[in-house]
């Protein structure tokens, strides 16, 4: 991985909203953005626009009918009954507004580039506004309307690569991308996220005919504890699997101060996560995911940005970094009185515990059986 990594972003992520009691109200994307151009960790000639994925190209997962459902929902911003029931649209969390099909296939066109980019070249990319893996073929699920990563695993597959490892550390279950690789041994998934959560999948014991791990955890992980599953469970399944390339989706509610989740991480579990898996594939893309306190996610991304190129956060940010910050809003109780270190640090405070015996278990329990790495002809 000899180039500088690129990152792709898009400005159709600043006052996009789900609705104002949405968890996803708040900005995100452009926050990290926002925060990297402030700290001057962005060379332009290192920034690529997103392109917006088209019906085509998304009915390489998506149902036809699906998306141009999708696409009558954002003109009319409504749906039929029928369709609401049929897909999901406007129902379950998915509400129907104004970018509701543009903003998804934006994150969709972005991670394909990134996967077309780094099969032909390979090297790094970070992709903040990709992570919907919730997705079906042919409906909503849990706030992602098209499922991003899963496109771009399949561009990876239509490239001709036939050792692919994706790594979900969201406290959600990645369930609609290990469902969509069920079988096929080109794809290996692993997801690490809270037990007993939405959507209720990824027991341990959910192996996926081989080609997946899961962890579930307990509430209360700390970062002591994701590190000890990371070297002890997750970094000896990369070394296994030798993979051609990566895909870490790295949704940040997993961390302390997230709304829908009770794991206590800090982003410094995150960032080291992503430093771990650097050179350990001669591609790998950066998803983000979930978060739903805009302090938490934009400064976990942009923490993210800042590790893949080797740069260190300031022990201050800067002025125009701490004004991003400030500006922000949050409905919920604790953007009422936000802690001053949201303000003027990237980095948490680490939140290190003892490991409890649960997660040694977890661990051991992961590294059973691994399959041989799959390095047929696709």
């Amino acid at each position: 991985m000899s180039a500088a990594p690129l990152l792709i972003g898009s400005e159709i992520y600043r006052n996009s909203t789900y609705g104002p009691k949405h968890p996803l109200a708040i900005p995100r994307v452009s926050t990290a953005l926002d925060l990297i151009r402030a700290l001057g960790w962005l060379d332009p000639a290192r920034y690529i626009d997103s392109p917006r994925a088209t019906p085509e190209q998304l009915a390489r997962f998506h149902h036809p009918e699906y998306v141009a459902a999708l696409q009558a929902a954002e003109t009319a911003q409504s749906v039929p009954p029928e369709q609401r029931e049929r897909f999901h649209l406007g129902a379950r969390g998915n509400p129907i507004y104004r970018e509701v099909f543009r903003r998804p296939a934006t994150g969709a066109g972005g991670v394909m580039l990134a996967a077309r980019l780094t099969a032909e070249h390979g090297g790094i990319v970070h992709v903040p506004g990709g992570g919907t893996h919730h997705g079906r073929p042919d409906r909503a699920s849990g706030f992602c309307y098209l499922n991003d990563a899963v496109l771009g695993l399949l561009r990876w597959l239509d490239l001709g690569l036939t050792n692919i490892l994706y790594l979900d550390i969201d406290a959600h279950h990645g369930d609609g991308v290990q469902d969509a690789f069920q079988g096929d041994p080109r794809v290996f998934t692993l997801s690490i996220h809270e037990a007993g959560r939405w959507p209720f999948t990824g027991a341990l014991e959910d192996r996926a005919g081989g080609h997946a791990r899961n962890i579930p955890v307990p509430p209360g992980l700390n970062d002591s504890e994701f590190n000890y599953l990371w070297r002890q469970a997750v970094l000896p399944v990369v070394r296994h699997l030798r993979p051609q390339a990566i895909m870490l989706q790295c949704g940040a509610d997993a961390l302390e101060e997230d709304p829908l989740a009770r794991l206590s991480l800090s982003n410094n579990a995150h960032w080291e996560a992503v430093r771990s898996v650097i050179g350990q594939a001669p591609r790998l893309i950066v998803l983000g995911g979930g978060g739903y306190n805009p302090w938490s996610v934009g400064r976990c991304w942009a923490g993210v940005w800042g590790v893949l190129n080797g740069y260190a956060p300031p022990e201050r940010l800067p002025p125009a970094a701490e004004a991003v910050l400030r500006a922000l809003t949050f409905p919920r109780a604790a953007g009422r009185n936000p802690p001053e270190h949201w303000f003027t640090t990237l980095r948490d405070p680490p939140r290190p515990g003892p490991v409890r015996g649960e997660l040694r278990h977890l661990a051991a329990a992961t590294l059973e059986g691994l399959p041989e790495p799959f390095l047929g002809v696709a």
